[in-house]
């Protein structure tokens, strides 16, 4: 780990243990025209009014619209998961937010299809904000907010939306797109079924189905856990584990020091034994589903070059060296075995309906937990750079919170990421609103469940192709 994210993280945490420890768990993880079906209002106990109704190609929206509401709607795009309409990050939020008068509104996408369901995410967003406007109102402003998968859907938006939406905030959001997560994760499932579970290498692409997946990935869990018990077990888990740009700062540890380079992987280990393996192999299986095939390769790939590049790089050397093993052999002979290749048609569908990065329409700020099991903190750094790129630099902030796990934040952080957006929009300038501190004291200043934003700076994302 670079200098500043190892030691940042041990004194960011001892300084601030009470807004560290705030948030352990994570949130909900997580376009058709009109609405094709009446909404249907009703009464909550907070005062507000819920609406929902169904859209043209059987989405489900839902909206909730305060007593006192300050014209502003918010549009939420949840994350992989249930095909189910939700408008707010979790209930927590959703009760502050409508307390301070915002209206909140978002859709399940197209339950016909895939759980990975960008081929009718971003629509159906747009034809929530039509069906609220019809129904409830029109707003003055909208904000559309996106969590996880559904940050991946807001970054379309903001790309998309100039004229329907006026800002973005995006949460743990899958913003390196489908394709660098197709390969990053094909990486890693390739190293631990090269050196842990041969009889799975033909395997890992092209799922039959959902039941396939689970049990490959049960496979590959008893695998891993079978080589945790040894030194060169551990050396190669770390190895695969810097494929999959994974985190060494589990839930309820201290993060390791920067020499603890055992403390590293174990940390990483942890996080495998805690389900990462299980969320993303059939998580595969619903990609492949909706891409029409697999649209990942590991054919062509240096995976010496590949570790080379990654700031998991001097802990993989270490381990390896303790082992008594020669890392660049090892390396050679993933990268000489290296044989699957993708569906030209589904790489092709895939990147037509899952990435971004090629520009900005309005103002977003995305925030990240530093240590996320899921999606992973780097793919800030290969957004930004892609977003750079493309000449949209000036729009686009991004904040940090020093903590563990996937979406992980607080409802302070949530709310008060929120304000510094709005700020923007309001002023048309950035100015300090998303400094670590700005946000820090915002977030306190709400009196709620505590923050923890700090000073970061994301390493590159492996398995860019």
């Amino acid at each position: 780990m670079p200098r500043l994210r190892r030691t940042a993280l041990a004194a960011l945490c001892a300084a601030a243990a009470l807004t560290c420890t705030a948030a352990t768990g994570s949130a909900p993880a997580a376009a058709a025209t009109g609405a094709r079906s009446a909404a249907r209002p009703s009464a909550t106990a907070a005062g507000s009014t819920h609406y929902s109704g169904v859209l043209a190609d059987g989405a489900s929206w839902v909206a909730d619209r305060p007593a006192r509401w300050n014209g502003v709607l918010l549009l939420f795009s949840h994350g992989f998961g249930p095909l189910t309409a939700a408008d707010a990050p979790s209930d927590a939020s959703a009760a502050e937010l409508l307390s301070e008068g915002y209206a909140l509104a978002g859709s399940s996408y197209d339950p016909n299809g895939s759980a990975w369901a960008l081929q009718s995410a971003e629509r159906d967003q747009f034809a929530t904000v039509t069906a609220f406007t019809d129904t409830v109102g029109r707003p003055a402003h909208v904000v559309a907010v996106g969590l996880s998968m559904g940050g991946l859907v807001n970054a379309q938006i903001a790309r998309d939306g100039k004229g329907r939406v006026d800002g973005a905030l995006n949460l743990c959001g899958l913003v390196a797109g489908g394709v660098d997560l197709e390969n990053y994760q094909l990486d890693a499932e390739y190293a631990l079924a090269w050196f842990f579970d041969r009889a799975d290498l033909g395997r890992l692409v092209d799922l039959p189905d959902p039941a396939a997946a689970s049990a490959l990935a049960s496979r590959l869990n008893a695998a891993v856990d079978s080589a945790q018990r040894t030194p060169a077990g551990r050396a190669r888990i770390a190895l695969a584990a810097a494929f999959l740009n994974q985190s060494a700062w589990a839930p309820g540890q201290a993060p390791p020091a920067p020499g603890d380079y055992a403390g590293q992987e174990e940390q990483q280990y942890e996080w495998l034994q805690q389900g990462v393996l299980s969320f993303i192999v059939p998580g595969r299986y619903a990609i492949e589903q909706s891409a029409g095939g697999n649209p990942a390769f590991t054919e062509g790939v240096d995976y010496t070059a590949l570790l080379n590049a990654s700031w998991h790089a001097p802990e993989v050397r270490a381990l390896y060296r303790a082992a008594d093993l020669d890392v660049r052999a090892d390396t050679a002979a993933l990268t000489a075995h290296a044989a699957i290749t993708a569906s030209p048609a589904a790489l092709a569908g895939l990147r037509a309906t899952s990435t971004v990065g090629t520009g900005l329409g309005v103002p977003m700020l995305d925030v990240h937990t530093v240590s996320d099991q899921l999606v992973p903190v780097e793919q800030e750094n290969a957004y930004a750079a892609r977003i750079r790129a493309s000449g949209s630099g000036a729009l686009l902030r991004q904040a940090y919170v020093a903590r563990q796990g996937h979406c992980a934040f607080t409802t302070a952080e949530i709310v008060a990421a929120l304000h510094a957006l709005e700020q923007r929009l309001g002023t048309g300038s950035w100015g300090g609103a998303t400094t670590p501190a700005a946000l820090e004291s915002r977030a306190l200043a709400l009196h709620l469940d505590g923050a923890a934003f700090v000073p970061w700076h994301p390493a590159a994302l492996s398995g860019v192709r």
